[in-house]
Formats: structure tokens, sequence, C-alpha cells
């Protein structure tokens, strides 16, 4: 799709200005009075603290002890620092910021190295270094959005920083050339694509934030040319791993990291070659990929999750509403319009890209209020990733299918998730912050990706294994006006070892009444169904009561045991009360009948 347009580029690729210069007071002036004076505070929130430092031992904290959150935290507080203090600078205009602005650029510049120690090696799965060698930069996610921030910065602000010293716009520019574009170019690394390799968030986000470097700063047409077509066949690669359907095998929290970004890179490419990739915006799948949000959204901050994604999002902002108008979607416009609306700090504070926050800071105060009005939601199916939701106006039902060889996996081929008057009653719990276990041979240890605690069965012990050859059969989907149903064998999601010859999962809304979930399965060991939910349980014979929500009627279970579960992870917790639980239905027989009202 956009190799092709290759060949038809103009001979000059134009520049991307990534929002409004500081010299044009009437955009900046624009801005609503309440997120100026929010983006003030926080740039004189910048001021007052100290920058912080950022040792060798911190760097090398990853591969001593897998902790990474640690080093990420004053990796990341630098940049949203620097962020705050040129956002500040923008909206106001007078120059007060901009001697800290030059502190933060060049205390950037100086880092041996802009990858996370997590991403700090030169192959796919390769060895993670202890420190970073800064005569063979690594272009991982987060070098190339530091080179997309400074370039950025370089664009806004250019004017003023050469006013204080030209040295400062020269260092952007020697930093972005040795450490972005001169790897990018002269090597291949597996975020790239090659040939049938599996591609993921990595390649979209990365490629975004390289043409955001390359055409905000003043580089050659060679250069451009050069990384354009490099850029265009990643997009391919990334495109080929997505069915027609545009869903994001990696959960709804990477779509912002995915399809939102390959609408980064296609903004800058129509950008700079006006007309060559109007087209994009036509394809049924681009269109697809970019309403997977609103189709996964249940109530609130809360979303249909699976692998690494958190069941509680943060609101749109103004990139999924020009998503929407691109693609020609009234319905993720007003989507994304409505739930930005809801957002408490409309100018993204913890937001480390500097691009987005302006955009917000431009665009956002000019969505139309009469646009914000809720989304109509139904069914929907997922073929590529085998998932398949329902709704009626008290339910709102997920069942995953697919295989467990999908991006950032979890063991859960034929899980369920309901959510019933918007409010979570059968939970995906997610992931924990993460380690270096996490993306690890190790990570099935965690027991956030184990099938147990999920809501699906275990055999003596027995869980389901991960990989593509572990996954769902003979799926069947139906959508009527008085009922939904999905239909799947999950047996193939389970090792040899769990003797089992066939378990064939039946999820039922009916529409106005409750969910019936009917499981049947033949086998030489005894099943236990798992059922997690984060409200505490009361059991009686054969009826489980969920707090204020609603009730479980069970057939076919013996004795039921709850565990609970101790949420003491401050990712998890961002999701859930500090109490998850854990209900545990045997098998009397090989038929288990649920109804949820």
């Amino acid at each position: 799709m956009f190799s092709e347009i290759s060949g038809g580029l103009p001979d000059i690729l134009g520049d991307f200005m990534p929002g409004a210069v500081r010299s044009d007071r009437e955009r900046w002036s624009a801005v609503p009075p309440a997120t100026r004076d929010a983006v003030i505070c926080d740039a004189e929130a910048a001021v007052a603290r100290a920058w912080p430092l950022i040792t060798a031992s911190d760097y090398r904290e990853y591969t001593a002890t897998g902790n990474r959150s640690r080093f990420e935290e004053l990796y990341f507080t630098r940049r949203r620092m620097l962020n705050d203090l040129v956002l500040g600078e923008l909206v106001e205009g007078g120059g007060r910021f901009l001697p800290d602005i030059v502190d933060g650029i060049f205390l950037i510049a100086e880092e041996s190295g802009w990858q996370l120690p997590a991403h700090n090696a030169y192959e796919r799965s390769g060895a993670r270094l202890p420190l970073p060698d800064n005569s063979q930069p690594v272009i991982d996610l987060f070098a190339a959005e530091t080179a997309a921030l400074l370039a950025t910065i370089v664009a806004l602000l250019g004017t003023a920083l050469d006013d204080l010293s030209p040295e400062v716009t020269a260092r952007v520019r020697r930093e972005i050339e040795s450490r972005i574009l001169r790897p990018y170019l002269g090597r291949h690394f597996w975020w790239m694509g090659r040939g049938s390799d599996r591609m993921n968030n990595w390649t979209a986000w990365i490629t975004q934030n390289v043409l955001l470097a390359t055409f905000s700063l003043n580089t050659d047409q060679a250069t451009r040319r050069a990384v354009v077509e490099k850029a265009l066949a990643s997009l391919d690669a990334f495109l080929k791993d997505y069915a027609e359907d545009g869903a994001c095998e990696e959960g709804v929290l990477y779509y912002r990291h995915a399809a939102l970004c390959l609408h980064g890179a296609v903004t800058i490419l129509d950008s700079v070659a006006p007309g060559a990739f109007a087209g994009i915006w036509q394809q049924p799948k681009i269109r697809n990929m970019a309403e997977y949000i609103a189709n996964m959204h249940v109530a609130g901050r809360h979303y249909f999750n699976f692998a690494d994604s958190s069941a509680v999002v943060e609101p749109c902002s103004a990139r999924e509403y020009l998503f929407g108008k691109a693609v020609g979607s009234p319905m993720l416009a007003e989507f994304a319009a409505t739930d930005r609306a809801a957002a408490e700090r409309p100018h993204l504070p913890e937001e480390w890209n500097l691009w987005y926050r302006v955009q917000e800071l431009l665009v956002g105060h000019r969505i139309r209020r009469t646009e914000a009005k809720p989304a109509l939601q139904g069914d929907i199916f997922y073929p590529g990733i085998g998932l398949f939701i329902a709704r009626d106006e008290q339910f709102s039902l997920a069942v995953k299918g697919g295989n467990n060889g999908e991006g950032h996996n979890h063991n859960d081929v034929g899980s369920v998730t309901l959510y019933k008057n918007g409010r979570p009653l059968l939970i995906d719990v997610g992931v924990e912050t993460y380690t270096a276990k996490t993306f690890s041979p190790q990570r099935y240890e965690i027991w956030t990706m184990q099938s147990a605690y999920h809501n699906l069965p275990t055999f003596e012990g027995v869980m389901q294994s991960a990989g593509e050859t572990f996954g769902a059969r003979d799926v069947e989907v139906e959508f009527g006006e008085e009922s939904a149903r999905a239909s799947l064998e999950i047996s193939g999601a389970y090792p040899a070892d769990a003797q089992l010859r066939s378990y064939r999962r039946t999820v039922s809304l009916l529409r106005g009444r409750h969910v019936e979930i009917v499981d049947a399965y033949d086998g030489d060991r005894s099943a236990v169904l798992s059922l997690m939910t984060c409200l505490a349980p009361t059991v009686t014979a054969q009826r489980i009561d969920l707090a204020d929500l609603g009730s479980i009627v069970v057939d076919g279970a013996g004795t039921i045991e709850i565990d609970e579960i101790e949420v003491n992870d401050a990712r998890l917790r961002s999701a859930w009360p500090e109490k998850l639980y854990r209900l545990r239905l045997p098998f009397a027989g090989r038929l288990l009948k649920l109804r949820i009202n």
C-alpha cells in the first residue's frame, strides 16, 4: 500500500511544522485561559524543580535487578519537565522559560544513550547490555521519541533559541543526525520489517517519530527521500500483520502506539508530499483500524481489555478526533470528542510526546461541542483476532478467541469479560508494572499472564500454553435482535498434558434478560473453572452474589471456593481496588452452566 507511492513522490519534499511557532501569538493566545493557566503553572513548577540526575548505576539497575521503573521515572521526568517548560514558553511567549529549556535540551543531549535500559540490545530478543554504547546508538521507542521531542522544540522555538546561542539548534541537529538519522539509514533494526517477520506497535511508533524528527529539522533532500523510502517499507510491514478488520491484537492500550501512530506518520507524509498519500485515508482497512478504540469502549474510562492492556484507559485526546476526521468516520470523531470532554486535564501533563501536547492545545479547544455526543456502539466481531463483542442496554460482553501467540499475549483463549451497567463484573486483570521478567522466557510464571487467572478452566493444575499453535477452533458467532452468541472450541489452547479431547464454550447474550455461559468438556482430568471479579462474592448453594451488581446462578458445579488476591502493584491499582477475587468452580460432571443476571 505505502511502497507503491514511492515512485510518485514529488521532487521536493517539504518541511513539516508540528504546530504553531512561538511568534504566532494569535494561535497561542487562542488557548483557553483555564488551560493556559494550567500550562504556565506546570512550567513554573518545572523551573522550581531540580533536574533528575541519571547515573550509570541507574542505567545498570535493569540488568542487575530487572527493575525498569526507577530509571524510567528519572528519564521520563526529564522529558516531561522539558515539555512543560516549552509549552509554558509557547503560550506565554515572554522568554522567561528559555534558559531552563536550554538546560533541559543539553542534559538530554549529553545522555550517553537515549534508548531505555530494557531496550538496550541490537537484536529483537538479544541480551540487554548494562550500559549504552554511544558509538553504536540503538533506535528504540524512546530514542525516537526523544529525537521527535528535540526536533519539535527547534521547529517551534528555533529563532528564540538562536537568539540565546545558535549552538542550541546546532547541537540538537548533530545529536539527531548521529543517534537517529545515520543509524536509521545505515543499518537494519528488527522493527523496520523484513519479509514475513511479525511487527508490532514499535514499527508505527518509531517510524512516526523518525519522520517527525526528519521533517521538523532543516534536513537535506537526499536524507528526506531516503528516510521516506525506508519509512514506507516499514509501514507496509506494519500493516501486513493487521487483518482487514483493523483489530489491534496488542489490546486497546497499544492502539495509541500503533494505529494512532500510523495516523501520525501519514499526517506528516501527507504534509510534506501533498496529495501523494490522500488515497491512504480512503482505505477501508485504515478506517477499521481507526474505529477500533471506539468499538472497544464500555463506559467512562473502562474498555474491553486483553493482552497487556489495562481495563482503565486515559480519555481520548485531539489525536483520536483527528484520526476520525481523516478517515471520514463521524462515529470515531464523535466518540473522541465525547471522551475528550471528560478529561480532567486536557493539556496532557503526563504525556512525554511534545507534538501530541501541542496538537491538544491548538486543536482540542476547537473541537465543536456539538460533536461531543455518545457514539452509537453495537455488536461486532473481529475475525482477525477472534474477538466477539455484544451489547444491550444492561450488559457489555466480550469473548476472546484467537491464539496465544499474539503480541503482548496473555494465555486467555476463550476468556469472557462482562460489564453490567458500565461496571466490571467478570474481569480481565491486565498486567502488572513491567519488569525484565515481563518480556523474558519466564513471562508465563507471572500470574496475570496465566489462564488460571482468567475466566477459563484448569485441568488438575494444567493451564493453557503460549504460542501461535495454541488457539481456538470452530468459532461460530451469531447476532440477532433477541440474542447474540459466540461458540468456540478451546481445547487446542491447552497442552497434551491436559488430557483434553474437547472443551466447547458457548456464551450468549439474551438481550434484555441475562448472559449465559455453557461449558461442555470431554477429558481425563477433572476441570475447575476460574472466574475473576473485583467484587466481593457471597456464595450459597449454586449461586454467587457479586455485591450489589449481579448474581450468577450455577448449574453443574461442586463446592465453590474463593481466593482473595491482594493488589499491591501500582499499575494494577490504577484499574482495580485493593482486593480481587478468584472463584473456583469444580465441574460436578461434564457440563457447567452459568446464568448471569
